[in-house]
């Protein structure tokens, strides 16, 4: 052997291989770098997500979780520096703690934020501990590897399996396990795959008859993952009834975003990824001050887009005028539309709006629609949740904007939710503002709901209008001549933020002010 490649002849090191037929195969082990980088990548998104979804705060939590997974990974890798002898063995063991405790991470961390205050704590020493558990099994692999194949080819083959498996886990978990497991069956399932992968390397890297003992507690790791992975709903159920405050009678994990809906004595709640969208009790105070001053302002009424929306309650009361001929909804999730138009307590709250033939439903992003769309409407009515991380905040920016006004005919009105003037003030007025930039008059205005306390929304026309006194409805539960007035006065503690900046799709500065100011009342 060329010692200039830094290569010796193949040595037992320490026991780990006993003969030639215990020597590993080298395919087997390169399978095995695969997997192992794509369970420790789906590891590390859980980990992320777990965070964002009950902290907020994407980017912050997102950034912190991935940079101290990737320190945990040299760490894994410099402690492997001290294991001589018995590899095999020491791999195995490895391989069974990282499906321990990779996989309890998730129902680990949904249980701590439910029952603890210390979450970040808890969060953090998970991200650790697996992190560098992953880390300790490429080295180690490699010096087992090390035995059958010549070095150049070992570190090239098994980096290049090492960074597949990084991209396999990344794509997975985005376009599968989420939406199809949710997050606690994702990261079980994986725990659940690194216990095979250890006890079929109970047989293929050596180690002799001590593989033994391994195997039975490989078996046993194993029975307790899939055991645990049975029960997820109860146990992801244990975490949410503890998580919010009423009783939890609906959860389901989309592509998306994770639904819930909850119910308390008089009223029932809707949760977007933890976050509140509406309550039955008094969301008729925001989707009428949504919906209404537009169709006030709009010149004609035939032809209506929803972007957003996905309850079906904007809807509702845009079905509520006469003239209306169609209704566009576009919502990228259509498990949201197929909630809302099946599951008996919503139906009945937006009153079967998708049943109705005027109603035209696309599931699609809205910029992506928007872009290659080429009706124009009368009035436009944007419905988004809250610009909390960049895939909505894009959502928000001069970008979506001058395609709004792209779409929207002669006389017609753009309406946007706002998030909260008075809790969340520069966000507001960094919205308005961003309307404005996109060509629009903007009319910025308000409206009371206990459920979100003061709330925000910005009414807009290509050309100078005045701000509606009456609704075009009479009989609304909240709007009348005096309540549609009122609305567009701003109290000095809602007024005009000075300095705020635009909004634009390569800076999205209102996802900053967003969680900056969010996060003083959480």
């Amino acid at each position: 052997m060329d010692l200039g490649e830094g290569f010796s002849a193949p040595s037992p090191e320490g026991g780990a291989v006993q003969g030639e037929d215990e020597t590993p195969k080298p395919w087997l082990l390169f399978a095995t770098v695969l997997v192992i980088a794509t369970a420790g990548i789906v590891y590390e998104l859980v980990a992320g997500a777990v965070a964002s979804y009950v902290l907020g705060d994407s980017i912050t939590q997102f950034s912190i979780v991935i940079g101290v997974y990737l320190s945990a990974l040299g760490l894994g890798a410099y402690l492997s520096r001290f294991i001589d002898t018995r590899l095999a063995r020491a791999f195995v063991e490895v391989e069974f703690s990282t499906a321990l405790a990779g996989g309890a991470s998730a129902p680990v961390l949904f249980l701590a934020y439910a029952h603890t205050k210390a979450f970040s704590v808890v969060l953090y020493s998970v991200v650790v501990v697996v992190g560098t558990l992953v880390g300790l099994e490429l080295p180690l692999l490699i010096r087992i590897l090390r035995q059958r194949v010549v070095i150049k080819e070992l570190i090239a083959r098994a980096l290049a399996f090492d960074y597949l498996g990084a991209l396999v886990g990344s794509l997975l978990f985005s376009l599968l396990l989420v939406p199809k497991l949710g997050l606690v069956r994702t990261s079980l399932a994986f725990g659940l795959l690194n216990a095979v992968v250890g006890i079929a390397s109970t047989w293929f890297v050596g180690g002799g008859p001590e593989m033994r003992g391994a195997r039975v507690r490989g078996f046993i790791i194993a029975a307790i993952l899939l055991g645990a992975f049975t029960q997820a709903e109860r146990i992801t159920a244990a975490a949410e009834d503890q998580i919010y405050a009423d009783e939890v009678i609906f959860a389901r994990q989309t592509a998306y975003q994770r639904i819930v809906m909850t119910r308390s004595q008089h009223s029932f709640q809707l949760f977007l990824n933890g976050n509140l969208q509406f309550a039955s009790a008094d969301e008729y105070r925001y989707h009428e001050a949504l919906v209404h001053p537009a169709f006030a302002v709009a010149e004609r009424r035939a032809h209506v887009l929803v972007a957003g929306g996905g309850d079906g309650l904007a809807a509702r009361e845009i079905l509520r005028y006469p003239d209306v001929e169609d209704v566009t909804l576009v919502d990228i999730d259509p498990q949201m539309t197929q909630i809302a138009s099946t599951l008996p307590l919503l139906r009945d709250l937006n009153a079967r709006s998708f049943g109705d033939p005027k109603m035209h439903v696309v599931h699609d992003d809205a910029m992506v629609w928007l872009a290659k769309a080429d009706k124009k409407y009368d009035i436009v009515v944007v419905d988004f949740p809250d610009p909390n991380n960049f895939a909505l905040g894009k959502l928000y920016t001069t970008r979506f904007y001058n395609l709004v006004r792209q779409h929207l005919a002669p006389g017609g009105a753009l309406v946007v939710q706002a998030t909260s003037p008075l809790f969340a003030r520069v966000s507001f007025w960094c919205i308005a503002k961003t309307i404005e930039a996109a060509g629009f008059v903007a009319k910025p205005y308000h409206a009371a709901v206990p459920s979100f306390g003061e709330w925000g929304f910005v009414l807009a026309k290509r050309e100078p209008f005045e701000a509606p006194e009456r609704p075009r409805l009479s009989g609304l539960r909240f709007l009348d001549k005096a309540s549609m007035k009122a609305l567009f006065v701003l109290s000095p503690d809602m007024a005009e933020e000075k300095g705020v900046e635009i909004n634009k799709l390569n800076n999205q500065i209102l996802v900053s002010y967003y969680e900056h100011e969010w996060r003083r009342w959480n």
